[in-house]
Order: C-alpha cells, then structure tokens, then sequence
C-alpha cells in the first residue's frame, strides 16, 4: 500500500474502521493497537484514584518537506483535528509545508547575587568560559558522548525590585531530550564556581522554559482561490493583522495555535505546560504580546503562512518513553528525533491558526464547531443511532444548540415513535 497523508472520508469511518486503516497504513500490531484503548497508566502521581482519558484523531493531509504524515491529536475541542486536516490540505496545493530549524540547544540559568561588581565579575566568567563549560560536561557524559552537552556560557546583568543581579545562562545541546534534568545538574555543577569567581551567591539554578535557542519555523502558501478568492484572502490578512497589532485578540489568536501545538505535545507524553510557558513569553520578545504568525499576500494573490517559535520537545527519556501510547503516537507520525517531531508540531500549529483565521474571516467560527458540539450534546442526553442525527439536525436548524432543547427533541422523536 502506497502511504499517504491524503486520507480522503477518513472522518466518515467508524472508529473501529478508523483504527484498522492506521494499522493497515503504519503497521501497528494488535499489541499496539490494544494499546490505544488501555487504561491503566504507565506512569503515575501522587495520590493518584484514577485516570482521565482524552481523546486522540488524526489530523490528514499533510506534507512537510515533500514527505506526507499523518499528526496525533489528544485534545477534548471538537473541529480542531478537522480544522488542521483541512488547512493542510489547501497547503499541500502549493507543495506543502517547509520548515527550519535553529537546533535543540536550553538554557540553564544561574542566578548569582550580592555580586560586588556586576559588569567586572561578567567579563571574568566568560574569561573562564572554556573551564566552566568542561566542568558542566563532566556531568553527563553520556549526553557528551552523543554529540550534545554544555558549548556555550552567557552573562546578563539585570536590574530587579531587590537590587542588580548577575544571571549566567549555560548554553546546552540537549539533542532528542527535552533535557530539564541535564541542564538543571549541570546548572547545579558550576553554581560554586560562580560563586568565588563573582564573589556572590548563588540563588536559583534553574533551566528556562524561553527557548529562544530552540526555535522551528514552518511556513506555507496557502492558495488563493482554495481560501475563497482574494476577498476572503484579504480578510485573513486583516484578522491576523489585528492579532499583530492588539494583545487582548493576539491571546486568543494563539490560543488557537495552542489547540494544535498542545494536542500534540500532549499525545507524545511531552511537557504541553512548558511548551505554552515559552511561545506565549516568546510572543511578547519585543515589548508587547503579538501574534506567533506572520501573513503576506504575494505577487499570485497567494497567502503566505509563517510561524516561529520555542518549541523544547523530547523523544527519548521522560514519560515520553515510558508511555506506550506516546510511543504508538510517535510511531503514527514517523518521528526521527526531537527536532522532527517540533518541526511537525511547528506546523500543526500554523495550520490551525490559518484553518481559524479562515473561519473567523469567512464563515465565522462558530459553524463546523457547533455541528460537533451538538453531536456531543446529544449523545449527553442519552440519543443513540438514528437519533442523534435527528437531535442535531433540528437543534442546528433551531441555533438551540443547549441540554435542555435536546432532550427535548429526544423525548418527542420518543414519543412520536
């Protein structure tokens, strides 16, 4: 069987018929497959009486780098898996999409204080850039083995509500790991170091959820006459320079994003409340909170898609190796290593937000998500089979898309049955 992305009436399947055509397509086991339905966790918590499960769909149609992948989501929203699937596929028009990559280096962030001469203290740090760096390395020489590790020190001084502080941020290239443990005892390692080289103390040792040496980039054209014509380009344009310029729409413009980039981040066991922490302080790098994305109409009416952003990602270690599901997820999209996984992920994300943007332009947003919201309306209050159909086609027709007015429709099919 050729692989494809383009799985046309996928969401037509039944979910039974849905999973078969995965196993078919990835080559999953029946192990794996039943793996997708258990319920007792591989991982645990404190004080833990159960498990909350979520669920996973497959976003289609897409191509990254000429290459097709299926995505998983586990997200609750309905229309979002919809909503990405369709917008990769008017990308895919113009050949997909193209991603880049800056690298999977953290930052450890050390933070020294009572330092008697901040700038001075600085310039003697990075004198001993070179011993410090060799110093962190001794600690994970595994991760030194594989090509990462510590290969870079920098110095801020920053002024605060309790005095100046002198903040050294140990540069690491952590490779397929999200790397917290590393950075944080490697972080830990040079504290003293700092320490009599400044004449301060040192506080925090601490990784940082701001990325900014992580970044991905995933843009894409988006064709014009797919969108809607140029009216409907235009609007697009206009609703995300809006996100660009205001803050109180650019929340909820990345919000939308989000709906992508944590579906996925959470399907793969990774860290989704690190990954929200470092894009939304990433969105306000120069001085105000905007938009994640950036559009331009080209010389074809064509809409050019762009994102950037942190994205801190692991295939190996954590819960993301533990976790057979996570696993079984990976194996779905195919991933590589961690980078591939945040380029896809990267993409994902602007999807969504053109998928939204779209809506919000065109149709407003609220027709695809409240069809599926009144399917899972009445189901709630008990319709089965036939009935659901019946329930959602008068309460959409009705715009009385509430509990109340289903099970009213529920009861007179009832009774008139």
């Amino acid at each position: 069987m050729t692989f494809t992305s383009a799985l046309g009436g996928f969401h037509k399947l039944s979910h039974d018929e849905k999973i078969k055509k995965i196993q078919e397509l990835i080559g999953l086991s029946n192990d794996e497959v039943s793996v997708l339905t258990v319920t007792d966790p591989p991982v645990t918590i404190e004080n833990m009486i159960g498990v909350m499960t979520m669920p996973i769909g497959i976003a289609t149609n897409f191509k990254i780098n000429d290459v097709d992948k299926l995505i998983t989501f586990a997200v609750e929203e309905a229309s979002v898996v919809a909503a990405a699937s369709n917008a990769a596929k008017i990308a895919r028009f113009n050949g997909g999409f193209t991603t880049s990559n800056t690298g999977p280096y953290m930052i450890g962030q050390i933070q020294l204080l009572e330092v008697p001469n901040p700038k001075k203290a600085a310039k003697n740090i990075l004198k001993q850039k070179e011993e410090l760096i060799k110093k962190a390395n001794i600690k994970d020489p595994i991760l030194v083995k594989f090509g990462g590790g510590a290969v870079d020190l920098e110095t801020r001084v920053i002024k605060t509500a309790s005095g100046k502080m002198l903040i050294v941020h140990l540069i690491v290239n952590c490779l397929d790991a999200m790397g917290a443990n590393a950075v944080n005892t490697m972080a830990e390692a040079i504290a003293s170091d700092l320490e009599k080289i400044s004449g301060g103390v040192a506080n925090l040792r601490i990784i940082s959820n701001l990325a900014d040496k992580r970044l991905v980039t995933a843009e894409a054209i988006f064709d014009k006459n797919m969108l809607g014509g140029e009216e409907v380009v235009k609007r697009i344009y206009d609703a995300w320079a809006f996100a660009d310029a205001d803050p109180y729409r650019a929340a909820t413009h990345n919000k939308g994003i989000m709906n992508a980039i944590s579906a996925i981040t959470l399907a793969t066991a990774n860290d989704w409340r690190a990954i929200e922490a470092g894009a939304h302080a990433f969105a306000v790098r120069d001085g105000k909170y905007s938009s994640l994305t950036t559009y331009e109409i080209n010389s074809d009416g064509h809409l050019v898609g762009k994102i950037v952003l942190p994205l801190a990602l692991g295939t190996i270690g954590g819960a993301t190796k533990v976790h057979p599901t996570a696993q079984i997820n990976l194996k779905i999209m195919m991933i590589k290593n961690a980078i591939d996984l945040a380029e896809i992920i990267a993409c994902a994300g602007l999807a969504q937000n053109l998928a939204a943007l779209r809506a919000l332009s065109d149709e407003g947003i609220q027709k695809g998500h409240m069809k599926l919201h009144a399917v899972n309306i009445a189901k709630s209050v008990g319709a089965v089979g036939e009935e659901i159909e019946k329930v959602v086609e008068r309460i959409v027709s009705e715009n009385s898309i509430r509990m109340d007015r289903a099970e009213q429709v529920l009861n007179n099919l009832r009774e008139n049955n």
